[in-house]
């Protein structure tokens, strides 16, 4: 009988456990240890990139992420990751909440949750004007490169269904590899082609970006699904940061008119989760 009981007991506490581990939740686990670990690019200035004299990072999405930690009374803790890793990353529970260029789209909503939009860009495609392509449709039967794993692929094949698509590990590497021939256009958001065409110096005479979207971008941080709490928490503070001005303050710091993109305005504001299509 005592053998018995103590297996009931052991028993139950096994149960106890296991239903406290499942009520466990990720916004009390970052609390608990007083730090939020953060997924990042740190290759796509000006959302996250490496400062070269610090060999920190820093960016728009950088300062967005601090503000929330801040907020939580956490600590961040930033983690490089290349795109195509950003959401098994955070499925795998390797890191907290994305910051990293990561498209809300409908695609995605089975794998990862999103937070309030906080940036809208269009993905465009940067060209050497000497080049022969004046418009997105005569990129047909052309190579084109973009990196790996990001929606840029999926939309140029869409908007130009004969196109060669050849990916690359970084956008950097992507946009190396148009300066040196081996494609005609490269594609990625306007604000990265933007500031990609002003680090050009001189040479930027000799390359344009085409008018024409190829889609529009609604940035948004990733968060584990079901984690409502942190989703919560997160929303809230990106709510605080819109109605105090901060989150505007945040974006002409880095889009700004005294940046290499010169933005003169802030088109849209972080309000809503919700996406079109």
């Amino acid at each position: 009988m005592r053998i018995r009981s103590l297996l009931t007991f052991i028993t139950a506490g096994v149960i106890g456990l296991a239903a406290s581990s499942a009520y466990a939740d990720l916004l009390a686990d970052i609390k608990s240890k007083g730090e939020i670990v953060v997924g990042v690019l740190g290759t796509d200035e000006p959302n996250s990139f490496v400062d070269p004299k610090t060999r920190e990072f820093i960016g728009y999405e950088v300062d967005i992420a601090t503000a929330i930690a801040d907020k939580l009374g956490v600590k961040p803790v930033f983690k490089q990751l290349a795109v195509a890793a950003r959401i098994p990353e955070i499925q795998q529970g390797r890191v907290d909440l994305l910051a990293a260029s990561l498209t809300h789209n409908k695609e995605r909503e089975s794998q990862v949750d999103f937070s309030l939009t906080t940036f809208v860009t269009g993905q465009k495609v940067l060209v050497k004007k000497d080049g022969g392509i004046e418009n997105v449709a005569d990129l047909t039967g052309k190579k084109v490169l973009t990196v790996k794993g990001g929606t840029q692929e999926p939309n140029i094949r869409k908007a130009v269904p004969n196109v060669d698509v050849v990916t690359f590990e970084t956008t950097q590497q992507a946009f190396l590899a148009l300066q040196q021939g081996k494609g005609v256009g490269y594609v990625n958001d306007e604000a990265s082609l933007l500031n990609d065409h002003a680090k050009l110096g001189d040479a930027k005479k000799n390359y344009r970006i085409l008018p024409q979207n190829i889609s529009v971008e609604p940035l948004a941080l990733g968060i584990k699904k079901g984690e409502a709490s942190l989703k919560a928490a997160v929303d809230g503070v990106l709510r605080e940061l819109e109605a105090s001005g901060e989150a505007e303050k945040i974006f002409f710091k880095w889009y700004g008119p005294d940046t290499r993109l010169q933005f003169q305005s802030r088109d849209f504001k972080i309000d809503s989760d919700k996406i079109e299509g």
